[in-house]
């Protein structure tokens, strides 16, 4: 059985080198990069790689030598070297590194490393809004397409689809979660049958040259609201919207998640669903935001100085407030099993932020007329 490779996050940011069995060495001035050789047998039932005489053309490096003299020509690159860095990471390449570095003081260059990948340039924004795209189309048609009586797995179906036609792979197993599924936060065994009256969670996004989309959206399976599902749907499309208009270069990045709970604390205790003293988290008990990028919890620190860090122009980040009301005798029965999650992705800019999913329909009035073209 064969998987398809991903090459490590922090490698294909510095190299844009996809292929298995690779190690990049920088100095001052100079790129090394180790790299499988040409077989002519191997290719026949693997494919082709690029091999060791076109890697300076194709990637740019200064040097290029076969993974097989990896032993012996590290030992001789790093041996007049003041400062190594090198980051553990689990691959089976590790053995020979650690081997070759077994007599040798080793800093962490993640740290570094990650504060480069939290800020995005333009063409990491291009990647990254080719994939908000390509996931706003297939959330689409899931929410024109979903109906009573299907099952979880054929609105799965419509991501795997469209992903494909458009050769981007999922970032991260999808959530289709129907009725009480939606109250589990990871949930992901998507069979259950879809039932009129309920509601639909997705959260799925593709990934795009390795940049991810992070979409959550929740709509009624019979294309109309309730009553009560209109009250704590809009409840969650309020903080967002006030959450989103938090982020701005110099903001504090705790903006958002304050901002999003006081609105939806308020919002419940005015349902009467939570007492004025009453713990928010029983019904939200997750982060408003994560950083987005070529991982989806992408790398890049909260806090700076021990401080919460502030925004700047070119970082990425999701919004996704959510409720989740679980069936109990203290909540009166219209609200119960109803759980909603609304997320998009966020840009960064000079002049406040960019809502990359924008697309996406999410006011009631525009989800609900999306439902009806069926």
């Amino acid at each position: 059985m064969f998987y398809p490779f991903r090459a490590h996050s922090d490698f294909w940011y510095l190299t844009g080198f996809s292929e298995p069995q690779a190690v990049a060495v920088f100095s001052e001035g100079k790129y090394i990069i180790f790299l499988r050789e040409k077989d002519a047998k191997t290719e026949i039932w693997n494919g082709k790689c690029l091999g060791v005489d076109a890697a300076s053309k194709v990637l740019g490096a200064d040097l290029a030598y076969p993974i097989s003299a990896l032993k012996t020509q590290l030992p001789q690159l790093i041996k007049a070297a003041k400062n190594i860095y090198y980051d553990f990471k689990p691959c089976p390449l590790d053995d020979e590194i650690m081997h070759c570095l077994a007599l040798t003081k080793t800093h962490s260059f993640a740290k570094y490393l990650h504060e480069m990948r939290l800020i995005k340039d333009d063409s990491e924004i291009a990647s990254m809004q080719k994939a908000a795209d390509i996931s706003v189309a297939a959330h689409q048609l899931a929410i024109e397409q979903t109906k009573p009586d299907l099952f979880e797995y054929e609105i799965g179906a419509i991501f795997d689809a469209n992903f494909r036609k458009h050769n981007a792979t999922h970032a991260y197993e999808p959530i289709v979660a129907g009725g009480k599924n939606a109250c589990v936060l990871h949930y992901i065994k998507n069979d259950k049958r879809l039932n009129a009256g309920e509601l639909l969670l997705i959260d799925a996004g593709c990934e795009v040259d390795g940049y991810a989309a992070d979409i959550s959206r929740t709509f009624p399976i019979n294309g109309k609201f309730s009553p009560a599902q209109r009250q704590i749907y809009q409840l969650v499309l309020d903080a967002q919207l006030a959450a989103i208009a938090a982020i701005k270069p110099s903001a504090p990045i705790t903006a958002p998640h304050k901002i999003a709970k006081q609105v939806l604390k308020q919002g419940l205790i005015d349902l009467e669903i939570l007492p004025t003293d009453g713990d928010l988290t029983q019904f939200y008990m997750h982060g408003t935001g994560h950083w987005l990028g070529l991982d989806v919890h992408d790398v890049g620190n909260y806090q700076q100085n021990n401080q919460d860090r502030k925004y700047k122009i070119g970082m990425v980040t999701t919004v996704e407030p959510g409720i989740y009301i679980r069936a109990s005798d203290k909540i009166n029965p219209i609200y119960w099993n109803i759980g909603i999650r609304i997320e998009d992705d966020v840009l960064v800019t000079k002049n406040g932020n960019r809502v990359l999913t924008v697309a996406l329909a999410k006011e009631i009035e525009q989800i609900e007329a999306l439902m009806q073209k069926l």
